[in-house]
């Protein structure tokens, strides 16, 4: 390859426009870091569904006042074999796309509702193009959501298998399970290269069976100007006494666990100056057993909880100002939850659970405080411990680390590409491109 600018097109299962998901905001992050570092040229194509209507016959749509920003309209999608059933349009207008911009580099940030499909066609119409993609949960192993939880329960789950895919899907044999194991192992190897947040990621999916030197962990990238202030407290005795949640209310993230924590805490050490604000929506589209489980905590909570419902991304420093820590309460193993690095970036210790990608990126007692997932009990214990500690606060503050701002996560992006196109040059001379 020359030394031209980079020429990558970004795939996302959504767009931030129609979705505020972790996975679309990371993919466009990327789009606009490799366009304001130089020696990269980045395009962005999103995938859309219902609601958003068609153009007449073709599932592309543009955005007009975006540039190099494309839609790309897909409903016809397997969720359980992560598979776009129309492979016509994938054939005629999404290649009709790639054909285009003769990328050097496509890289794929998910592929739900776009199907796996979209990698083969990518590698049999440019043999010679780097394929990327990022993992953001587990969906290529669990047919869970991607959870890796037990169907009717809140048992984590450690290592798929056909047998025990079974027993959390009655519905499904074994032998099916086995057969989506093989597709979308199959459909995943065409790809050049992986990129995870979380180390914890990746040993998944190399137990699962992914080659471990394709990966590599990159931690996404923000696009925050500047840190806010602590929260200023009303006198010399004034606590740092505000926690607040960010995040869909559901079944995986252990918001129940929260409010149930927050109910029992002796009032002694509550006080009149601690509060739980919690941002976030969703609830009314949960399970009816669900939301009526929520409704009883928070009436046994009471007055020490405040909902103040969905929120924007761009919201995020404003409401950093009213808070002291984040609580990240998910049962669930979770990846790399954008909240922690906005959390960090404005200075504020994450109280979350101890496993999976949250485990990996606070550490206990430097920048924040684990309690055992699932335990209410243990998670009073902290929440006791950030109320009567006086010193606690700052000592953890002081233990954090700045995370990566979008320049920087596309920088390493950018590196791994020309590293991956040189590597692809060296096995295959005719993967040798000019500008």
């Amino acid at each position: 390859m020359t030394n031209r600018s980079l020429r990558v097109l970004v795939v996302s299962h959504g767009h931030p426009s129609f979705s505020l998901g972790g996975g679309e905001i990371a993919s466009y992050n990327l789009h606009k870091g490799l366009n304001r570092i130089g020696d990269a040229e980045s395009r962005f194509l999103a995938r859309v569904g219902h609601p958003v209507v068609r153009h007449g016959g073709t599932a592309l749509l543009s955005l007009r006042q975006k540039h190099g920003e494309i839609l790309y309209h897909a409903d016809e999608y397997d969720h359980f074999l992560l598979s776009n059933h129309n492979t016509d349009e994938i054939e005629r207008d999404f290649l009709r796309v790639v054909r285009e911009l003769k990328p050097d580099v496509v890289h794929f940030h998910h592929f739900i509702g776009l199907g796996l499909e979209c990698l083969y066609a990518v590698r049999r119409a440019l043999p010679e193009v780097v394929i990327v993609v990022t993992f953001h949960e587990f969906l290529s192993i669990c047919h869970h959501h991607g959870q890796m939880v037990k169907t009717g329960s809140t048992k984590l789950c450690h290592r798929s298998s056909p047998a025990d895919c079974n027993a959390c899907f009655p519905e499904i044999s074994p032998a099916r399970f086995l057969r989506r194991e093989y597709f979308v192992r199959s459909l995943l190897q065409v790809a050049d290269h992986f990129v995870s947040p979380s180390q914890f990621l990746v040993d998944r999916y190399v137990d699962w069976g992914l080659p471990a030197e394709k990966f590599t962990v990159i931690e996404n990238g923000l696009d925050i100007s500047a840190p806010v202030e602590p929260r200023p407290l009303p006198d010399a005795k004034g606590r740092r006494a505000r926690f607040a949640y960010f995040g869909q209310i559901t079944a995986f993230k252990g918001v129940d666990v929260l409010l149930d924590a927050v109910a029992r805490i002796p009032e002694s050490v509550w006080g009149d100056d601690a509060q739980l604000m919690i941002f976030g929506g969703n609830l009314e589209r949960q399970p009816s057993a669900f939301q009526e489980k929520i409704k009883a905590l928070v009436e046994r909570a009471g007055t020490r909880v405040r909902f103040y419902g969905a929120y924007q991304n761009s919201e995020m420093p404003r409401l950093m100002k009213s808070i002291d820590w984040t609580i990240i309460p998910s049962i669930w193993w979770e990846n790399s939850p954008i909240v922690i690095q906005e959390s960090f970036f404005h200075g504020r210790p994450l109280i979350c659970s101890n496993v999976g990608g949250m485990a990996e990126k606070i550490t206990d007692g430097v920048d924040g405080l684990h309690f055992r997932v699932g335990s209410s009990e243990d998670l009073i214990d902290r929440m006791v411990e950030a109320l009567t500690d006086a010193t606690l606060w700052d000592r953890l503050r002081a233990g954090i680390r700045r995370p990566i701002d979008i320049d920087e996560c596309a920088s390493v992006h950018r590196d791994l590409y020309r590293d991956l196109a040189s590597h692809r040059a060296e096995i295959d001379p005719a993967a040798i491109r000019t500008a």
